[in-house]
């Protein structure tokens, strides 16, 4: 479980290829905290930490992770939003978030108001019914509300400490972004099906 705060950036450093997947290392400063098979949400996805020394860390991508994320599209030299599993003893801050990604989106919108940023998001079609204004939503791993609903796509108010702490900053419109919806609608739904 983590809570879609993030920790820091870190910088995919090597990237491997293989007929089972994808095997990544990213350079983070928390690397020598770290244990064998923690989790770790990169840029939102909730992956396993395989191997670690003081630098780096390596996570294998499944088939299915990469088939449903952008991270069969990363190059060495990209920054990933970074977030360790919540202790079960911590401050939890944000809202719950899983790291399953359920759908991969685009950056339709950047202006910047002030000291704050206004971000536009399309909206999967599969997706829609689970995002609501005002409701929570994580993009990039990044608990966000949403500010405004539209049929198509959502806008969120960045704050500059949000901004200048995660991927946001080298953001372009067209770029590809994860979004995980409220999970709470997704049981809502489930548990109302035979009511409808």
């Amino acid at each position: 479980m983590f809570t879609g705060i993030v920790e820091t950036t870190g910088e995919v450093v090597s990237i491997e290829d293989t007929d089972e997947g994808r095997r990544i290392a990213v350079a983070a400063p928390f690397t020598a905290d770290l244990e064998h098979g923690q989790s770790v949400a990169i840029s939102g996805a909730c992956l396993t930490v395989e191997a670690f020394n003081d630098d780096r860390f390596e996570l294998f991508l499944s088939e299915e992770t990469l088939n449903r994320t952008y991270l069969d599209s990363i190059t060495t030299g990209d920054a990933v939003n970074l977030e360790r599993a919540l202790p079960a003893d911590g401050r939890f801050d944000g809202h719950f978030v899983q790291g399953h990604v359920d759908g991969v989106a685009s950056v339709t919108h950047i202006e910047q108001v002030g000291d704050d940023w206004y971000f536009g998001f399309s909206l999967p079609d599969a997706l829609a019914r689970y995002v609501v204004e005002k409701g929570s939503i994580a993009v990039d791993g990044i608990s966000l509300t949403v500010a405004d609903l539209r049929e198509d796509d959502f806008t969120v108010a960045i704050i500059p400490a949000t901004y200048d702490l995660t991927t946001l900053s080298g953001k372009s419109i067209g770029d590809p972004v994860h979004l995980e919806v409220d999970v709470v609608a997704k049981y809502v739904e489930r548990l109302t099906e035979g009511y409808q």
